[in-house]
Order: C-alpha cells, then sequence, then structure tokens
C-alpha cells in the first residue's frame, strides 16, 4: 500500500533489551519525514533486527494500515547498547504508526511492546519476556503486550496488566480502545507435569543412597565412582525427587535463565522443581559455560541453576572442560567474554559426576586389563583443583544377588521429607545473611562467627597438618559436617559429624 496523505512526525514506543541476563529499557523512537523514501534503523544493532525493516514494512502493509512512502528512520536507544533478536518488531511497527498518525498513543507511554512479527502481521513468540517484563514493572510500566504464546510467561510478573495479542492489527485496536486482549491460554494446551523416576526403583547401593541424600540436604557436589551397570546413572537421575521444590524467588530466576535460554515448557512456564541437565560427555567448553555470537547465551551450568548438572562418564571428557567448571563451583556464577561484552549468569548448581574406574571397566576389578598408569591417567582427567571442591566421594561395587531380587528400598518421598527438614534447619540459621543451603556459606564465616569448639575441629586440624586436606577441603569439610548435623536434629557439628564429613572426601576418590 502507498504511504501518501500521511501525517509527518515522530512517534514513541517502549520495549526491554536483553544484555545477557541484564535487561535494560529501551525507547524506539520513528522518525517519518521528507526525503528520498527509505527504512534505516540505528541504535548498534545485529543483522536480525536491520532484517526487520522488510519485516515490519510487510506486516504493516498487510493489516490493512499504510506503511509511509517517505524516509522512515528508527532509533533504538540508548545508542550504546548492543541490541539483537527479533522481540522490537512489534515496538518498531507502533512507533512508525504512532508517527503517521495511525495509532492512538494514550496507552503508549505506560506500555511496553514485545513479539516478533511475520509478514502477514501476526505476532510471534520470543524469548526472555519474564526477566524483560520484570525490569519494565521496575522501572514504572504498567501495561505489556506479548505475542499470545508468550502470555502464560508474562502472567507471571506481579503488578503488570499483561496482554496477548495474534496480530498487530489487534495491538492497533487495543490502543483506540476498540478491543480486549487476551489474558489467559488454553489451558488444553498446558503438557503434564514431568514424571521424576523414584529411588526405590534402585537395588542395593546403601552408601550411594544415603551420600545423594546428604548431598541433596546441604546442596553437596559428588562424585559417583564405579563398574558400569551398578546404577550410578540411576541414582543421579532420580536426584530431583529428593530435592525440595523451589521456593519463589529462586522458581522466577530458574524461570527466567530458560526463558533466555528458549527452553521454557510451552503452556506451563513457571519451574517450580530442581532443573536436571545432563550434556553428553563430548560437550564443549561453550556448550557448557555458554556461548553464542555477540553476546553468550546461557550454558548447560546456568540452566542449572538452583537444580543438578550430572556430569555421565565424566573421566571421558576433556580437562579443559571439567576445569572450566572450578570458577563457577566456586563463585555462583559464570562470566563468559563475547565480542559485544561480558555476559553474567547465576550458575548456583549442584555438580554430580559419575565415572568408571578404568578405560576397559569392567564388571569386577578382578577383570581390568588396564596398567596401573593407565588407571591413574584415566581418572587423572580430574584435577586436583577440581576434586577439591567436590565434597563427597562414593566408591560403588556390584549389589549381591540377593539385593537384586529381594531388597525393598526407601522411596524418594521418605528421603525428600529429611532433606526438606535439614534444609529448613539451614535456612532458617542463615536466613539473616541470605544463604539458602549449607554448600553456600563463606569458608570466612565458618572461621569466624560461627566458628567451632577446638574439641570439635580436632580432625580437620590433624588432617591440615598431614597434609590430607587443603584449607579450601578444610571449609567444605565444615559445610559437610553442618549438613550432617541437620540431618541428624542437632543444633551444631560434633567431633563425629566431622570425622564423618572427612571420610566423605577420602572415599572413592582417584
Amino acid at each position: 500500500m502507498s504511504g501518501k496523505g500521511l501525517t509527518t512526525g515522530l512517534g514513541c514506543a517502549h520495549s526491554v533489551g536483553l544484555n545477557a541476563f541484564v535487561a535494560n529499557d529501551i525507547e524506539i523512537q520513528a522518525n517519518v519525514g521528507q526525503g528520498l523514501p527509505g527504512f534505516a534503523v540505528t541504535g548498534k544493532v545485529d543483522a536480525s533486527l536491520r532484517e526487520a525493516r522488510d519485516r515490519v514494512r510487510a506486516a504493516i502493509a498487510n493489516s490493512a494500515l499504510k506503511f509511509p512512502d517517505m524516509k522512515v528512520t528508527v532509533s533504538l536507544a540508548p545508542a550504546d547498547l548492543p541490541k539483537s533478536g527479533s522481540s522490537f518488531d512489534l515496538g518498531m511497527a507502533v512507533a512508525i504508526l504512532a508517527a503517521t498518525g495511525q495509532v492512538t498513543k494514550t496507552r503508549m507511554r505506560r506500555t511496553v511492546f514485545l513479539g516478533e512479527l511475520g509478514l502477514d502481521g501476526g505476532l510471534r513468540p520470543v524469548r526472555g519476556v519474564l526477566p524483560a517484563l520484570k525490569k519494565a514493572r521496575d522501572s514504572g510500566f504498567t501495561h505489556a503486550v506479548v505475542p499470545m504464546p508468550n502470555v502464560a510467561e508474562a502472567a507471571l510478573v506481579a503488578d503488570l496488566d499483561v496482554g496477548g495479542a495474534h496480530t498487530l492489527g489487534e495491538v492497533v485496536r487495543w490502543l483506540a480502545g476498540d478491543h480486549v486482549l487476551d489474558t489467559v491460554t488454553d489451558a488444553a494446551n498446558i503438557p503434564p507435569p514431568p514424571d521424576i523416576d523414584d529411588m526405590a526403583d534402585v537395588a542395593g547401593q546403601s552408601e550411594a543412597r544415603h551420600a545423594l541424600e546428604i548431598a541433596a540436604a546441604g546442596a553437596h557436589h559428588v562424585l559417583m565412582t564405579g563398574p558400569p551397570g551398578i546404577g550410578k546413572t540411576m541414582l543421579a537421575r532420580r536426584l530431583p525427587g529428593i530435592l525440595p521444590p523451589l521456593g519463589a524467588e529462586e522458581s522466577l530466576e530458574v524461570t527466567a535463565i530458560h526463558s533466555i535460554a528458549g527452553t521454557l515448557r510451552a503452556g506451563h512456564p513457571l519451574i517450580t522443581e530442581a532443573p536436571f541437565i545432563s550434556p553428553h560427555h563430548t560437550t564443549s567448553v561453550t556448550a557448557l559455560l555458554g556461548g553464542g555470537t555477540g553476546l553468550a547465551r546461557p550454558g548447560a551450568i546456568s540452566r542449572a541453576h538452583r537444580g543438578v548438572l550430572f556430569l555421565d562418564e565424566c573421566a571421558e571428557m576433556g580437562p579443559k572442560v571439567l576445569d572450566s567448571l572450578r570458577q563457577p563451583l566456586e563463585e555462583g556464577e559464570v562470566r563468559v567474554s563475547r565480542r559485544d561484552g561480558v555476559a553474567t549468569y547465576p550458575a548456583r548448581f549442584q555438580l554430580i559426576m559419575a565415572a568408571n574406574p578404568c578405560p576397559c571397566a569392567p564388571a569386577h576389578d578382578i577383570d581390568c586389563v588396564c596398567s596401573a598408569l593407565a588407571r591413574r591417567r584415566y581418572l587423572g582427567k580430574l584435577s586436583g583443583p577440581l576434586m577439591d571442591r567436590v565434597d563427597i566421594r562414593v566408591r560403588m561395587d556390584p549389589p549381591g544377588n540377593s539385593a537384586l531380587m529381594n531388597s525393598v528400598e526407601e522411596s524418594s518421598t521418605a528421603m525428600r521429607s529429611r532433606v526438606a527438614q535439614a534444609r529448613g534447619a539451614a535456612l532458617e540459621r542463615w536466613r539473616d545473611h541470605g544463604w539458602l543451603t549449607n554448600a553456600e556459606v563463606p569458608g570466612s564465616a565458618l572461621r569466624q562467627r560461627f566458628r567451632l569448639p577446638p574439641a570439635v575441629l580436632r580432625p580437620i586440624e590433624l588432617f591440615l597438618r598431614d597434609g590430607r586436606v587443603t584449607a579450601r577441603g578444610a571449609d567444605r569439610a565444615i559445610r559437610l559436617a553442618w549438613t550432617l548435623a541437620d540431618l541428624k536434629g542437632c543444633g551444631q557439628p560434633s567431633e563425629t559429624e566431622i570425622a564423618e564429613a572427612l571420610l566423605y572426601r577420602d572415599r572413592g576418590g582417584r
């Protein structure tokens, strides 16, 4: 359609841009004036935003509206922030229509617009809606317009009126007051919650089961070693079933990460259970930590935030991949440098690793044909600094015939109840300091404000004197002892819990 006869002027709409996990308010200004017909987009935009010119032009024309046959300049401010993705399409179209007098501007001042436009004027879903709208609410906006498939996710943001639209035409009619935007999705399309396997399925392995219960109670890291087929993977995959549900703030934080990653479930976006992420052993450093062009997207460790990262066959992974975990394990976040800046994502996950004892991995050690040097090299990929950050090490052996055929194991429900009580005790103890689990407590706090009596710490002093544990390992043993005390219902660890924690660091290692 021709744009002759349209008014010229300046239109303004608001959107939100994501810079990794940080959201920024974006003001979209459109100027329509005299000059050679053209369409320019400025403001440090990437290729997908430059392509938006064709999408916006076609969407406006195919929505029974007029695209101006004049010089159109769209600016996304602040101009120094890198911008990418297709979520600005709707805001750009609305700003152009406002500049040409085709929409009512009254509602636009307190509204943010997010959505990709199809050539037919339809709205398509985009990533990162949850963190974007949380920023919009905090910035004082009262309304948000998003594509219909994103409504369930957008509705998670409180104190913000959210409307879902199928087409650009619906948005224009809503701005004019002639249409009401939908606020709910079709409940029939909501998938059922995923099933979590039960611990009762694992025959025998009572020591490993108890170790995972301790790990769940304090969010500690675990290494399980043993021959193939004895239940290492089965146990790890059942760990989420004994973890308590996420708190309200944790749930929104985890959901925001998965929104940016584009892994939310359609129709039921809120993540309320601890995520379980299990990358293949051939995964790269980029896939594990995060990557991509421009700014890095969340990797496996960020998608496992507040949940479990399971590395099966970890001894088959490259040493550089494994050692890349050291900084995130210590700091609870990951910083990835890319062309457009440094992306910082939360990464406070629980690491569970499983490995065979040697390359040939027979069912029984007596059948091993590997040399002593080959066995050392195989698990030698797990470097000392990485293993120093692993609190619990378990050496698993094949269960006997009676355990396989006759044992009746405890269910995940019973174990989850004990874990929840222990986590509740830890949360009550650390609440005023902002720590949620024993694993998050800094070593300085354990040695100063919450220092245990010298008699209780005697086993750690002996291990330090003999060089059997590092200063970091000593702090981690104290954290583990606090978890053991919480599971037993004790007020604080005794010498027994300290000694038991040190033994868990000694077992089943390399």
